[in-house]
């Protein structure tokens, strides 16, 4: 556990001390998510239903930004040799760094996400379904793009490739999320899709650190 959190906090303090990678994926998401507005109108009505919808797929976008350095710093320095070689088995290596991914990218698009409901005219009751499809679904995010980020490690210009692995990967996480905001909009129970959001999360916290470091050992070799 000392070695887990260990590495928890080293990622945060670097990406703090970098500054790029959350300060970039908050900025993209309020620019996506502000011009849909300039670019289909003023009309409260139609963005209000597409609202939801659209801060779903900027939020996916955005924490797509920083998944191709997931890994990649630590590769292309050798610290990743060194964290393999570590006592702490790799599997939870990846969880260590995925959970300090989703707290520097996807906690803060969580918590951005209801300001820019009120810019797109969303429901205030479908306020609160947002945050929590939004702190339900973003785990999964950072999870599953570690296994597209450990497929690429090493690859140069590997984000192309990247997001080309991890996007089909994404849309369910995308669907049931986007279908939360909605049946909250429209009144009826917003419950099976945050279940089936967790559900998701939870999968994805069983199996996308075996893969991701299954894929991390074969990178090393």
């Amino acid at each position: 556990m000392n070695a887990f959190i260990a590495v928890v906090r080293r990622d945060l303090r670097l990406a703090f001390a970098q500054g790029g990678a959350a300060t970039m994926a908050a900025l993209f998401f309020v620019l996506a998510v502000t011009l849909f507005p300039l670019g289909v109108g003023p009309e409260s009505q139609v963005l209000a239903r597409i609202g939801g919808g659209v801060i779903w797929v900027a939020a996916l976008l955005a924490a797509m930004l920083s998944l191709d350095r997931l890994f990649q710093a630590d590769y292309e320095d050798g610290s990743l040799d060194l964290l393999l070689l570590s006592p702490l088995p790799p599997s939870l290596l990846v969880l260590a760094k995925c959970l300090a991914h989703w707290l520097v990218t996807g906690l803060p698009l969580a918590i951005i996400a209801p300001v820019l409901a009120l810019l797109m005219n969303m429901d205030a009751h479908a306020t609160p379904t947002l945050l929590a499809a939004m702190l339900l679904g973003t785990p999964a995010l950072s999870l599953i793009g570690s296994i597209g980020a450990a497929l690429t490690v090493g690859i140069r210009r590997g984000g192309v490739l990247l997001s080309l692995l991890v996007l089909p990967l994404f849309i369910p996480t995308l669907i049931f999320g986007a279908g939360a905001v909605e049946a909250a909009s429209t009144g009826l129970g917003a419950n099976a899709y945050l279940l089936i959001l967790a559900a998701l999360s939870m999968l994805a916290l069983v199996l996308a650190p075996l893969a991701s470091a299954a894929a991390l050992k074969l990178a090393a070799e």
